[in-house]
């Protein structure tokens, strides 16, 4: 125990006036005799014993109350390990409040983000005018990364409201730990106010630094169920008008109870056409199924809708697509290889398409740019400029099919499939053949056939290539011959699906082109080419969308509206492998439908929704995050419980150890208390 003002001590001195009183009796006695004194006396006696009880316990009771206002005067402290920090004027204080949406939440005493901004005020009520504030949200906005006076920090926190943006812990407590750091103050505090929400408050990873003391806040809220939909999607990657689209949606129930009955509602373009229903068991997830006909060419704009109290935020997800999408196919075919070919036919015949094909003599490498497969229709040899422009293509997606040629330069072919990572060509093997199975293993037949029957008929082949794997690769099969031989195979190279053929198609070689199984088989090259876009991202984040149009920066930007026009941003634009990459940086923070447009011109449609993570209510309680910080062994890092009330007084405590003067002038008044009752009592 130490004193604030040891000076106060010489007081004590004061101790000597009631001894001295005590010692020295300044009453005068007048004597009176009587006859017989014999009774007398023994009430004499008896008096002078209960006398003297009485005094010296007198004398003790003012000598401690004495002593203890002496005391209370010189303000005892029994100091603190963090005892040697300034308490005002030196501080840089850096307060989160976490304003996701979980913090709507409410206990017996009201909203929590209410309660999370009482006690931060609290917080900074505790410390002095000259100390400095920092005040940080999920929000990360600029005026976060600043300090503010003690003032203008109350008013900050004020202000503050719900946001949908969701931070980690960590995230939030580094960007902190990095600004105090820079501010080049000695005495660096963090105070964290939340929830503690489990999807969010990653404790455990934290890292500790010592130099800077954090202290955690959490403010509890009451367990509630929460049913919500997660997310949805498409069974394929194409969605087209006059086709029947099945779409999926994930339920879950984060609550302790049960859901015997409920609905999920399908909305599209604003009308109602599919209801599904479900039923959970506690925390756990269902997936639903919708099946509809999407009548509308364009852009279309959909929700999956749950009703469910009182937490309704997570209720609707909102989707979108683009039923107008063509797949662009380019063909680049052999010498002597007519434009009416089989494959020609094929992708000429639908609408679904988007058609180009050139000679290998006169190859327009301006269609690799737009295209979303590319077809090497039996090239007599690949060039390395063709192999150039076909790595670019691959890189950035897409689909490649490689027929080859029966009279093929090998040894250009085998330097082009090498750097594609597909097995080289060995020799032409002229065994006739017939296609023993379609390997369904692989996935690339999903969705063809209703029923495989036993006995397939299935593509002849009079000649093919010997493929040779020099090493251990990816290489699937899907089609293979009676020897065990590949007659189609694929592969995955960066974003893009690769198939290499082994038999050329020519009447000499292989009737594929001309049997029932060539038709499937080039309509799912095509789609393995189409990449599933998200139907939805989440507001508030960082989104990368990817346009396949053929854009420029130079070019006038793109902008993203919602279809109400209460929001227009422009979001960074940049080309990369001439595919145009937007990022949005957060700016979309509402959940609802937009779209991208330029010129007037509409691009791509988006839905937005609010990040799932809040859904699950589940929060750490005090007594948890406790026993994480005891079983790190952190010492910068201390824990103000819930049922604290007096918060200011905790933070004081801690800075300046615990003071005992309140209980000495307690001690004080309680000793003349009975001093005056002995006075009374014992006459």
């Amino acid at each position: 125990m130490t004193f604030v003002y040891p000076s106060f001590l010489w007081a004590l001195a004061a101790l000597a006036l009631p001894i001295i009183i005590h010692l020295f009796n300044f009453r005068r006695y007048k004597k009176v005799y009587f006859s017989n004194v014999k009774f007398l006396k023994e009430l004499l006696h008896e008096s002078k014993s209960k006398s003297r009880l009485k005094e010296i316990l007198v004398l003790i009771a003012r000598c401690l109350a004495i002593t203890c206002l002496v005391l209370a005067f010189c303000q005892p402290v029994i100091p603190s390990e963090n005892s040697n920090a300034a308490v005002s004027g030196a501080n840089a204080i850096s307060l989160y409040i976490d304003n996701s949406f979980s913090m709507e939440n409410v206990n017996s005493q009201g909203p929590v983000l209410e309660i999370a901004k009482t006690r931060a005020k609290e917080v900074i009520k505790a410390f002095g005018n000259a100390d400095k504030f920092q005040i940080i949200t999920n929000d990360f906005e600029g005026r976060h990364q600043r300090f503010n006076t003690k003032e203008d920090a109350l008013n900050l926190i004020e202000e503050i409201k719900a946001s949908p943006s969701l931070r980690l812990f960590t995230d939030v407590a580094k960007r902190q730990t990095d600004f105090l750091n820079s501010s080049g103050l000695k005495n660096r505090k963090i105070y964290c106010l939340s929830d503690a929400q489990k999807s969010t408050f990653n404790l455990e990873k934290f890292v500790s630094d010592t130099l800077v003391k954090t202290t955690l806040i959490p403010i509890s809220a009451n367990k509630i169920n929460n049913v919500y939909v997660d997310s949805c999607w498409f069974d394929t990657p194409l969605q087209q008008q006059g086709m029947i689209q099945k779409l999926k949606a994930k339920i879950v129930n984060a609550g302790n109870s049960p859901i015997e009955v409920g609905s999920a509602k399908l909305f599209l373009n604003k009308k109602q056409i599919a209801l599904a229903s479900f039923s959970l068991q506690a925390n756990s997830a269902e997936e639903v199924q919708f099946t509809f006909e999407c009548k509308q060419s364009g852009f279309n704009y959909g929700s999956v809708k749950i009703e469910d109290y009182p937490v309704t935020f997570d209720d609707e997800l909102f989707f979108s697509f683009n039923s107008a999408v063509n797949v662009a196919v380019t063909v680049i075919n052999g010498k002597g290889l007519e434009v009416g070919n089989s494959i020609a036919s094929l992708f000429t015949s639908d609408s679904l398409f988007k058609f180009n094909a050139c000679s290998e003599q006169s190859i327009d490498y301006n269609l690799f740019k737009i295209s979303d497969v590319i077809i090497l229709n039996q090239l007599a040899d690949l060039s390395s400029g063709l192999l150039s422009e076909i790595l670019k293509f691959t890189a950035k997606g897409g689909a490649l099919v490689i027929i080859p040629n029966e009279e093929a330069n090998l040894q250009s072919y085998n330097v082009a499939l090498t750097a594609l990572k597909l097995p080289n060509l060995a020799y032409l093997d002229s065994t006739v053949l017939k296609t023993e199975k379609i390997e369904f293993g692989s996935g690339f037949y999903n969705g063809v056939f209703e029923k495989v029957e036993d006995r397939l008929n299935l593509p002849i082949v009079n000649k093919h290539f010997k493929l040779l794997q020099k090493s251990k690769s990816d290489f699937e099969p899907i089609l293979k011959l009676l020897n065990g031989d590949d007659l189609l195979g694929y592969t995955k190279m960066d974003n893009a699906s690769l198939f290499l053929f082994s038999s050329p198609f020519n009447g000499s070689c292989t009737n594929f082109d001309k049997h029932a199984l060539f038709v499937p088989t080039f309509y799912q090259l095509s789609f393995k080419s189409l990449k599933s876009s998200p139907i939805f991202y989440p507001a508030g984040s960082n989104v990368i969308i990817h346009l396949k149009n053929d854009l420029t920066i130079s070019e006038q930007p793109p902008h993203i509206k919602d279809l109400d026009n209460k929001t227009d941003i422009i979001p960074e634009v940049r080309v990369i492998n001439n595919a145009l990459f937007l990022y949005t940086h957060g700016q979309i923070k509402l959940p609802g439908f937009y779209e991208i447009n330029r010129n007037k011109q509409s691009l791509l449609p988006l839905a937005f929704n609010y990040k799932r993570e809040e859904s699950d209510l589940s929060c750490y309680t005090a007594e948890e995050l406790s026993k994480t910080i005891s079983a790190k062994g952190w010492k910068a890092v201390s824990l103000i419980p819930d049922s604290q009330s007096d918060i200011s007084g905790e933070i004081l405590q801690g800075a300046e150890g615990k003071k005992l003067w309140k209980l000495f002038i307690i001690l004080a008044l309680t000793f003349i208390a009975i001093e005056v009752v002995l006075l009374k009592l014992l006459k």
